[in-house]
C-alpha cells in the first residue's frame, strides 16, 4: 500500500531590489547551523559549504559577507576572493602594497612608496576590496591615529579561520547605522537565456550617513561626476569616492544598478531586457 504525505516544503521567494541603502553585518562565512539561526535559510539536501579552494596551486578564499537592512530584508555582498599570492599588475612591472590600516598603494620598488605609506607589507590579490569594506565597516575607528591597527592575519585567514572578524560583528568600532552599500542585479547568460541575480557591487561602500547626499545630487548625470573628477583626491567626501569607484571605466560596476534609494526592481528598465527577459529565482545563498 503507497502513503505519500507530510508537510510541503516552503518556498522561498526572494524579491529583486536594486539602489542604495544601509545594512549591519550579520554573518561572515556562517557554518550551516547559522545559514538557519542567522539567515532563516535552510540549505539544499546534500550542499556543502566550501569557501577554501585553490587556483594554479595557490590556496584560494572566499569570504561571504551577509547585510541586514532596515527593513529586514538579508542580502549577502557578492563575496570577497583572496588568493595566497603576491598581487602584481598585468605587465608584472609593479607592485601592490598594504599598510597597517588597510591602505594600499602601487609601486615597481617600495623604495617609491610615497614618503607617508609606513609600516607595509606585499598585498595578495582581493585584500584592497576586503580591507576597503572593512575600513569603512569599521568605521568608528581613528584611521588618523599613529596607534590605530588593522591587520588581520592572512595565514590564519587563508584557513577560513574568520574568528578575529566574526569578534568585530555588533562591536565597539561598527558604525551605528552599519554600511552604505549599493544592491546590483547580475545578468548571466545561461543555457541560451538571460537569466538575473540579485547582488551587491563589493568594490566600494560608503558611510551610512552619506546616503542623504543621493537625494539632493543625482550622480547618474555625467556633469555631476565631471564635477567630481575635476576635484583633487584629498578633496572629495567618503560618498563622492563611492561614486568615482562605481563609474571607474576599468574596474567600476559592470552590472545593473542605480544610485537611487532601495527599491524593487523592474526588468524594462535594465537595458540588456529587450523586450522580456526571463528572471531566475534567486538560489538559497543569494
Amino acid at each position: 500500500m503507497s502513503n505519500i504525505g507530510g508537510k510541503k516544503k516552503e518556498t522561498q521567494e526572494f524579491t529583486k531590489k536594486v539602489g542604495l541603502f544601509t545594512g549591519r553585518v550579520i554573518a561572515i562565512n556562517p557554518s550551516e547551523e547559522e545559514y538557519e539561526s542567522l539567515l532563516g535559510i535552510t540549505l539544499d539536501e546534500g550542499r556543502t559549504l566550501e569557501y577554501l579552494g585553490e587556483r594554479d596551486g595557490n590556496t584560494t578564499l572566499r569570504i561571504d559577507v551577509w547585510l541586514e537592512d532596515k527593513e529586514g530584508d538579508k542580502r549577502k555582498v557578492n563575496s570577497f576572493f583572496l588568493e595566497d599570492k603576491e598581487r602584481w599588475n598585468k605587465e608584472n612591472t609593479k607592485q601592490q602594497y598594504i599598510n597597517n590600516v588597510g591602505v594600499c598603494s602601487w609601486a615597481d620598488d617600495p623604495n617609491n612608496l610615497p614618503s607617508w605609506f609606513k609600516n607595509y607589507r606585499v598585498a595578495h590579490p582581493g585584500e584592497e576590496e576586503l580591507y576597503d569594506f572593512l575600513r569603512m565597516w569599521l568605521g568608528k575607528l581613528d584611521y588618523k591615529d599613529a596607534d590605530t591597527v588593522l591587520e588581520i592575519d592572512w595565514k590564519k585567514l587563508m584557513k577560513n579561520n574568520l574568528s578575529d572578524l566574526k569578534e568585530q560583528i555588533d562591536g565597539e568600532y561598527c558604525n551605528d547605522d552599519g554600511i552604505g552599500a549599493m544592491a546590483i542585479i547580475i545578468s548571466k547568460e545561461k543555457d541560451g537565456e538571460t537569466k538575473e541575480y540579485q547582488g551587491i557591487f563589493n568594490k566600494a561602500f560608503f558611510p551610512p550617513h552619506s546616503i542623504k547626499y543621493f537625494r539632493l545630487i543625482d550622480y547618474s548625470k555625467e556633469e555631476e561626476r565631471a564635477k567630481l573628477l575635476a576635484k583633487k583626491s584629498k578633496e572629495l567626501r567618503l560618498h563622492e569616492k563611492f561614486v568615482l569607484k562605481v563609474y571607474n571605466d576599468y574596474s567600476g560596476c559592470k552590472d545593473y544598478f542605480e544610485l537611487k534609494d532601495l527599491h524593487e526592481y523592474n526588468p524594462q528598465d535594465n537595458p540588456v531586457n529587450s523586450t522580456q527577459s526571463k528572471i531566475e529565482s534567486d538560489s538559497p545563498d543569494y
